[in-house]
């Protein structure tokens, strides 16, 4: 009888022993999605329709490095004309942005979206032509400006800047993102016409103050998935 008794014990402790080993198997580990997103800035593409005097696109991109860092750029063009008091001018060029975002937001499940915060770098190479510009006239009786019609073309006008970016991106269907973005530029430097500021700089947007200026974008992007990694230990648990 005890004989039995030991070989049931023993019988059991294998079976749960095997029973064990099968439930650690059968666990999946969490992996999560990186790859490139694409998009393109709304913002800019419908005012172009609405703004007879704009003209822009803006290609936006990032790829996931790690968990919370992401490889971030835009590219585009801007065509703008500026009504100032004193004159009116034209901006056409292209510029780049490259940096990287970090993402403050903790997913949960399968959640892939962003609460970010970033730093970008930015160039723009453009031309400025001076369609217009207006001539104090101290005799009233005249009017107080003269409008002088010019025409004159400056080309190979260049701008390096740094951006502050702070944004949201969110899933809304299967791989598609909407998203919005505020930024507050700096310029390190410039080159600029002969005889007047550059007020309006494409990437850059208008001038304040010749050195600060604002931006803001709403895109629509799609995640392209290039492969998927398994979620550390360490991170599970702060979860």
């Amino acid at each position: 009888m005890l004989k039995y008794f030991f070989n049931c014990c023993i019988a059991l402790a294998f079976l749960n022993g095997f029973a064990q080993e099968t439930k650690k198997d059968s666990i999946v580990p969490k992996t999560e999605r990186y790859g490139v997103r694409l998009g393109v800035d709304l913002f800019k593409l419908t005012r172009s329709f609405y703004e007879k005097d704009y003209r822009g696109l803006e290609i936006t991109g990032d790829y996931r490095l790690t968990r919370k860092y992401y490889l971030a750029a835009e590219i585009g063009n801007e065509n703008k004309s500026v009504d100032d008091v004193q004159l009116n001018f034209t901006t056409k060029g292209s510029y780049i942005r490259v940096g990287f975002d970090y993402n403050a937001y903790e997913n949960w499940l399968d959640m892939e979206n962003q609460i970010y915060v970033g730093l970008r770098y930015g160039f723009s190479s453009f031309s400025q032509t001076l369609n217009s510009y207006n001539i104090y006239n101290p005799n009233p009786y005249f009017g107080q400006l003269d409008e002088i019609t010019s025409g004159e073309k400056f080309n190979g006008l260049t701008a390096h800047w740094a951006e502050v970016v702070a944004g949201v991106k969110a899933e809304v269907f299967n791989n598609f993102y909407v998203g919005f973005s505020f930024r507050l530029n700096r310029m390190f430097s410039q080159k600029q016409p002969n005889n007047f500021e550059n007020l309006y700089i494409p990437g850059f947007h208008r001038t304040y103050n010749g050195d600060f200026g604002v931006g803001f974008n709403y895109t629509v992007s799609y995640f392209i998935p290039l492969y998927k990694s398994a979620v550390k230990t360490k991170d599970k648990k702060k979860k």
